[in-house]
């Protein structure tokens, strides 16, 4: 019986990030007879095509959304697992294995290990899902983590407050909103969207919900360069979260959302275990210095 395999899974994941299985074949080094093989064969496990084929190139179809959404966490735990068996004597002390979703690396989590370079805490990093983080940091597998506000908790963790961090709107130079410093969800319901997923709720980030209304998707990107770079050529706008607002490039303006959801909540997620807590709390003060600069910069830029 045909069955998923962890190339396959590679493979469908990179086919689906390129958008094309030529591309992918030549990131993976791979020809593209064997991308192509790869994906029949993952196509005849699931029993459905995993994507769409068109002349510009391929996008997933319904269940090849699902089985890339598998595919992250189990390619994500075999690192893990790879990490782990590289390190498996003891860490030496002062070493921090750190977690964080991925706007939290663009300046919140690199100004907090650089405030922390002469503390002695060797820091180690893991970009993932703030689920899939709090998975790491409950079974012991991560020291820290920087997630959004969980719910419900996973057992053993505990979480501290970090930063109420607001969602704001990137739009191109020229629209017609560029020079104003906010926009209520009904001056935005018209607009075209550029979006991580096809998900209503991925695409706004939380930032509000209209059980009568979804957003118009424009383009679907998972890269925040390639995102930005869409609504800099004035194809859409997107949410983006204040955190980021320093490695944002000139070409997108900015502006807060009016309304109450329009903020997420970050918190810092640890065991209470003993282990690391020295390193941990030197970390975590780093993290709260930082997510303060980071909301005044966000303030600044705003006025």
């Amino acid at each position: 019986m045909d069955e998923f395999t962890v190339s396959g899974l590679r493979v469908v994941r990179e086919a689906a990030a390129c958008g094309s299985f030529s591309t992918a074949a030549e990131n993976l080094g791979y020809t593209q007879s064997a991308v192509s093989r790869q994906i029949a064969l993952m196509e005849r496990a699931a029993g459905r095509a995993l994507f769409e084929r068109h002349a510009r190139g391929v996008q997933p179809t319904e269940a090849g959304r699902i089985v890339l959404r598998h595919a992250d966490v189990i390619l994500g735990e075999l690192e893990q697992a790879r990490h782990d068996i590289r390190h498996l004597t003891a860490r030496p002390a002062g070493r921090l294995r750190v977690g964080a979703f991925s706007t939290a690396m663009a300046a919140l989590v690199p100004g907090a290990i650089s405030a922390t370079r002469d503390r002695q805490v060797r820091i180690s990093l893991r970009e993932g899902l703030s689920p899939r983080l709090l998975t790491a940091v409950s079974r012991g597998r991560l020291d820290l983590a920087v997630v959004t506000a969980p719910d419900p908790l996973p057992s053993g963790v505990e979480i501290e407050p970090l930063v109420d961090d607001p969602l704001l709107v990137a739009v191109p130079p020229t629209h017609p909103l560029a020079g104003a410093t906010s926009a209520t969800p009904e001056v935005l319901r018209d607009e075209r969207w550029i979006a991580g997923s096809q998900e209503p709720s991925a695409t706004l980030l939380g930032a509000w919900r209209d059980p009568d209304w979804e957003p118009d998707i424009a383009f679907v990107a998972r890269d925040w360069f390639a995102k930005l770079g869409l609504v800099a050529a004035g194809l859409g706008i997107t949410v983006v979260p204040g955190i980021a607002v320093p490695v944002l490039p000139p070409t997108v303006a900015l502006l807060r959302i009016d309304h109450p959801a329009a903020v997420r909540r970050t918190v810092i997620a640890h065991r209470g275990d003993r282990g690391a807590a020295d390193s941990r709390g030197v970390f975590a003060e780093a993290l709260r210095d930082r997510a303060a600069d980071l909301s005044a910069q966000v303030r600044q830029r705003l006025r």
